[in-house]
């Protein structure tokens, strides 16, 4: 994992990098279009709400400060997705609450031998998250692509044969209803079992 934490991004370099091509008329990626373009702008703008809106609960902040053993979180993402927009806003404000928590940012596409590693059903659904023990950069778990309720409306309007549009526009409906207590509630037990997985890890 070395190499991977080497070439990768912090958030506010990601934010530039996002910014900077859509000055372009561009987005990440190989595919360049006029709806991948649109769907970067929409959600740049997404993430800018939420950067000023999340709040953190404060159980979540608690817990995230009550962090011992040093993690690295290793997000996969890409600017054109969604799910990335709403999902990764919330993640860094968790991780900044911690000193011990450090995140580090990739673009999926032009890492997908890791990637590949960590597909859902097959596909290379991001956002993902890989946790590391921050010393030994071995793998205490990984998250992604949404919360799980989230998981579960998607995969209930594929099985309705709903198109791909109309499921990203109900999606983002999810979201907005939901107000980021679905990923919050996750984290607070993911923090709970990454640290006692990590200081396992230290001992061993």
């Amino acid at each position: 994992m070395k190499n991977y934490i080497e070439k990768s991004m912090t958030f506010a370099e990601y934010l530039k990098l996002i910014d900077e091509l859509l000055l372009d008329g561009k987005t990440t990626g190989e595919i360049q279009s006029e709806m991948m373009f649109h769907y970067a702008k929409l959600n740049r703008q997404r993430m800018k709400r939420l950067e000023k809106t999340v709040k953190l609960n404060d159980s979540i902040n608690e817990k995230a400060r009550s962090v011992q053993q040093k993690m690295i979180w290793l997000i996969l993402t890409e600017g054109w997705c969604g799910d990335a927009a709403q999902n990764i806003s919330v993640i860094e404000k968790i991780a900044a609450e911690s000193p011990n928590i450090e995140t580090h940012y990739l673009l999926r596409d032009e890492n997908l031998e890791l990637m590949d590693k960590y597909l859902t059903f097959n596909a290379r659904s991001i956002p993902k998250l890989i946790c590391l023990n921050a010393e030994t950069l071995e793998e205490i778990g990984n998250w992604g692509p949404r919360p799980k309720a989230a998981m579960d409306y998607f995969f209930e309007m594929k099985t309705q044969g709903l198109e791909k549009p109309q499921m990203m526009e109900n999606m983002q409906r999810w979201y907005l209803q939901d107000d980021e207590h679905s990923i919050q509630n996750e984290f607070e037990s993911l923090l709970d079992d990454w640290s006692s997985k990590s200081v396992t890890a230290k001992v061993g």
